[in-house]
């Protein structure tokens, strides 16, 4: 947890003082000569260049809160530190702890070492003691900005027999700029900083309630504030015993020890226990469509096939809503490709590529002739890129025709005939490309562009169905962005998906509305009002019905047939 904990006290010479804090740093790779002695800390060595040992360790009672040199000090280091403002006895090794598995380390000190991060701790030390209290004085509280850092404070105090009041006020703080992390991790941090203050103020009241039956000490302190003279407080604050450390609150010599053992636990426990994962909205069709084509085993294992599959026997290669075999040596035949939308767009011409899209997105079945296989498996990449996945059926290559329900993009040799009913439907679309060696001068369209590799080939678009006057919304909004050559094809591709992605939401609406119940033709009209989808989107909302995935389907006719029972 990327975070600072910290012991404060408040110290009736000092005010608000900071008592010891523990941070976690990642171990320094790099050994760099250090002025501090190791020998006293056997983990001291896997720290050697961080800027925390950069420096001597004080041997007087003035404690340097420096980072790297002795030139930075803390306010505390002008000032000779009583007993009670001190953890560290001078030339006493710091505490450290190594996690070896993830490496970092975690330190105590008396201050951060840190110029930024001392600022960051003395405020929110000041604050905890001072002004940011809650009501009974003990108990959590949260403040904070982005600018100095969002603390949890938990004040509370400690029974003292020699203290006014009979009990001295300390805070556990932790500092943190994660303002949402820190929230979050309300509950197991005072949860932990409750059972801490439990046990040190188990350990003070037991050495309060020995002390007071020893030496009761009220009716004394009263007779000595009316006879003393003065001055007579600022002469025994002027000694050491008034003002004592936790150590002899608690008579727990290892008292900083277990303070530090605990903290480095909650800052390590508070890290793992909280992890950042990346939330995913639910599958798309493209993955439901894939979860239906694999095939289960009864252990739960993906039956995977590593059969090459062999055309049928006419010479036609069936393939799935969404592959296209490339792996074929024969498809190698040198044959152009078609690149993009972009480039198909500029063979056919803005009108004929118009025409051929309304075809595609309303379902019309697309048959393209032509002599290179590679050339047709080019030609259906581009265009099943105009429709979800589950609406694409592709027979890349066939001697013979095959029928819509098979395929919705047939691929066929130029040599190969249609069937007298399919010369006379309206519902398909047939593209002749014709190779150089083949004449194409009659061709409606003859490719003269040089530099492109249909150059000398003819492209001839026939149809015996009229397509309605206005074309479906997405169609619009597709060649729209065609038109914006500012757009490369990476945008272009992701406009595609999340444009197929918001009508296919417009799909399952419909979809649900038409299998949950009967519905008239007047409240059909006023759904499609509420998706913004004209008249001429009927017949593609329609089409695209038939991508939904079959667990889609199930789980929403099982939804509608549970809701309908119920009511």
């Amino acid at each position: 947890m990327n975070a600072v904990i910290a012991l404060c006290h408040f110290c009736e010479l000092h005010g608000p003082s900071i008592l010891f804090c523990t941070q976690s740093f990642h171990t320094n790779e790099e050994r760099q000569p250090t002025a501090f002695d190791g020998k006293n800390d056997q983990g001291a060595s896997g720290l050697s260049g961080h800027p925390l040992f950069r420096r001597s360790r004080s041997t007087d009672s003035t404690v340097s809160t420096a980072s790297g040199s002795g030139d930075h000090k803390s306010p505390a280091s002008k000032t000779e530190l009583c007993e009670a403002c001190r953890s560290f006895q001078p030339g006493q090794p710091n505490f450290i702890s190594h996690d070896h598995e993830v490496g970092i380390s975690y330190i105590s000190t008396q201050y951060p070492q840190n110029p930024q991060i001392f600022t960051m701790v003395r405020q929110a030390c000041v604050r905890s003691l001072s002004c940011e209290v809650c009501q009974g004085r003990e108990g959590p509280i949260f403040f904070g900005d982005e600018h100095h850092g969002y603390v949890l404070s938990y004040t509370f105090f400690i029974k003292d027999s020699h203290a006014r009041g009979f009990q001295r006020w300390y805070s556990v703080i932790v500092v943190m700029m994660d303002r949402i992390f820190l929230l979050n991790s309300w509950p197991f941090l005072v949860a932990n900083m409750r059972s801490l203050i439990d046990e040190l103020q188990a350990k003070a009241l037991k050495v309060y309630e020995q002390e007071q039956s020893e030496h009761p000490q009220r009716a004394e302190r009263i007779n000595q504030e009316f006879l003393a003279p003065g001055d007579f407080y600022r002469r025994r604050r002027g000694g050491s015993k008034t003002f004592r450390s936790l150590l002899e609150l608690t008579r727990d010599k290892n008292v900083f020890r277990y303070l530090h053992m605990v903290f480095a636990w909650i800052l390590k426990a508070g890290g793992s226990r909280m992890t950042e994962k990346v939330l995913e909205g639910p599958p798309k069709e493209e993955a439901l469509i894939d979860l239906d084509n694999e095939e289960e085993t009864e252990e739960g294992f993906i039956k995977v096939s590593t059969m090459t599959m062999d055309p049928d026997p006419a010479g036609g290669t069936a393939e799935g809503p969404t592959a296209i075999q490339d792996s074929r040596e024969e498809w190698q035949d040198g044959g152009p490709s078609v690149k993009s939308l972009h480039h198909l767009r500029r063979l056919l011409g803005s009108l004929n590529f118009h025409d051929l899209a309304h075809h595609v997105l309303i379902g019309n079945q697309i048959i393209v002739r032509c002599t290179f296989k590679s050339t047709l498996r080019s030609f259906f990449e581009v265009l099943k890129t105009l429709l979800p996945v589950g609406c694409c059926h592709i027979i890349t290559h066939s001697d013979h025709y095959e029928e819509s329900f098979k395929c919705n993009f047939l691929g066929l040799s130029p040599s190969t005939s249609l069937p007298g009913h399919i010369k006379s439907s309206e519902f398909f679309i047939l593209l002749d490309i014709i190779s150089p060696s083949q004449s194409p001068r009659e061709c409606e369209r003859v490719v003269v562009k040089e530099p492109d590799p249909f150059h000398g080939f003819g492209i001839t678009m026939s149809s015996t169905g009229s397509l309605p006057d206005k074309a479906p919304t997405i169609l619009t909004k597709i060649e729209n962005v065609l038109d914006n050559r500012n757009l490369n094809q990476e945008v272009i591709h992701t406009f595609l998906v999340a444009l197929k992605e918001e009508w296919m939401n417009k799909v399952k609406l419909l979809f649900k509305f038409t299998r949950a119940g009967s519905h008239t033709e007047e409240e059909t009209e006023r759904l499609l009002e509420i998706l913004k989808a004209k008249p001429e989107d009927k017949s593609l909302l329609k089409y695209w019905i038939n991508g939904l995935s079959s667990q889609y389907r199930s789980h929403l006719l099982t939804t509608s047939s549970m809701g309908a029972s119920s009511s």
